[in-house]
């Protein structure tokens, strides 16, 4: 996994019984995924680890792997033998005129959902897309599901202008304090040193302003914090 990660990807990975899991970092200015230190460590690292997961664009931090990133990545996970799980929930939720990119191979599982994609707020459904021929993977996979219930209800037209709010409203943080964005429903943001203890100011952002926000320690990444676009009402 990459660092800012999905903190359910995590902790669905401690539920099936998997313990070792390996963090990678991420550029400090983009948030992409460290393709470097992705090739060094499934050369150095024995036995090989099984799978590589990355989302695109980024939960937690919207940030957008660009195809050809994404494309050595698969071939990084290709050449040293192991899976390669792209979760592609937020594909239709691009800015900037971006365009979301989908790879295919025989070591790749791809993750789509109809709950984001066709606005179905409640209900978690989806499709994963699969290379066939693989034996029994359809059995394996069969036995891992996200029974999270979360409600949700997001339109990219009304996430624009939400988007603006949030990345003004953010502003005074400093202009490389914000980062990701370019997809998905989230940003990125890094506290000042001095308030690096990301818990406490969740914790007060939550009693003092009813602000709510995920700490960026829970997704391995302490001394920052995750912003919902869709929470944003211009106040």
């Amino acid at each position: 996994m990459f660092s800012p990660y999905y903190f359910n990807a995590y902790m669905s990975f401690h539920m099936t019984g998997i313990t070792k899991i390996l963090v990678g970092p991420g550029d400090q200015k983009t948030l992409y995924p460290d393709a470097d230190w992705l090739e060094k460590t499934l050369l150095e690292t024995k036995p090989v680890p099984k799978v590589v997961t990355v989302v695109n664009p980024g939960n937690p931090s919207g940030t957008y792997i660009p195809e050809p990133l994404l494309k050595r990545i698969s071939d990084i996970c290709k050449n040293a033998g192991c899976w390669l799980a792209v979760d592609n929930t937020f594909e239709y939720f691009m800015y900037d005129d971006l365009k979301h990119s989908c790879l295919e191979g025989n070591h790749i599982v791809n993750i789509f959902s109809f709950s984001k994609a066709y606005g179905m707020m409640g209900w978690r459904v989806g499709y994963i897309a699969y290379p066939t021929e693989v034996e029994g993977l359809s059995t394996q996979l069969l036995k891992v599901q996200d029974n999270i219930p979360i409600c949700e209800l997001c339109f990219t037209i009304d996430l624009v202008k939400n988007r603006e709010i949030v990345i003004e409203a953010l502003s005074p943080l400093g202009e490389d304090a914000v980062q990701g964005g370019e997809g998905a429903i989230y940003l990125w943001a890094t506290l000042p040193d001095e308030y690096a203890g990301d818990v406490k100011v969740v914790h007060w952002l939550a009693h003092r302003h009813g602000v709510v926000v995920i700490p960026g320690s829970a997704c391995g990444s302490p001394g920052a914090f995750e912003d919902f676009l869709w929470r944003a009402d211009g106040k």
